[in-house]
């Protein structure tokens, strides 16, 4: 089991704790952690674009001018695609862009983007985090004792304090442990969990 300083809201050390090797100690699978960042965007994705063919805008029902003697182009209507206000040759029509992937490969995917993150360093274990009131500056001063900047404060539950704190702070975001996913493990350089973090997600995932 891989064993990880434990600290408290002023950045000092306070103890160890020992990391579960079936959640934080996986062989690494890039493949399943990128495939899970692609899966997870195109999700997000609305697919409400919408763009009107020759057959969809209006007007263009008579033939602008005879075909033959005119000198001009034949034409069949001032709606086709390469007249001004005509329809668009391929248009984007709403569709949907969701992704799915099997349930292991997901559990994979997020024990690989835990795994890499204890092995770069770049998780650090928090033994509580509870702020007295809602305070930007003093989330700042946690994550400036802890020598951060960008991170995911990743908590058990969701705290009303540490949340709306945490949340004008440019590179920082909060995650329950319900909501972990790959996407966010990646997107910020270090990882900040809570004691009870680590338990919930080993309960979980081991």
């Amino acid at each position: 089991m891989a064993s990880v300083s434990v600290y408290n809201m002023e950045g000092n050390e306070v103890g160890t704790i020992e990391l579960n090797d079936a959640v934080f100690g996986v062989e690494v699978k890039e493949h399943l952690v990128h495939k899970a960042v692609v899966c997870h965007l195109a999700n997000k994705r609305q697919g409400t674009q919408k763009a009107k063919t020759r057959s969809e805008v209006s007007g263009g029902g008579k033939k602008p001018w005879r075909q033959k003697g005119t000198g001009h182009a034949r034409q069949g209507s001032i709606r086709a695609p390469q007249w001004t206000g005509g329809g668009v040759v391929f248009a984007p029509v709403p569709r949907d862009y969701s992704q799915k992937m099997n349930k292991k490969e997901k559990r994979a995917a997020l024990k690989s983007a835990l795994t890499s993150r204890v092995q770069a360093d770049k998780l650090i274990v928090l033994d509580d985090l509870k702020l007295e009131a809602i305070k930007t500056k003093e989330m700042a001063k946690v994550l400036n004792n802890l020598k951060v900047n960008k991170a995911l404060v990743v908590m058990p539950e969701a705290d009303k304090n540490v949340v709306m704190s945490a949340r004008n702070i440019p590179n920082v975001d909060t995650i329950t442990t319900q909501m972990l996913n790959v996407y966010d493990i990646m997107k910020y350089s270090t990882v900040i969990v809570t004691k009870a973090a680590v338990a919930s997600i080993e309960e979980v995932y081991a």
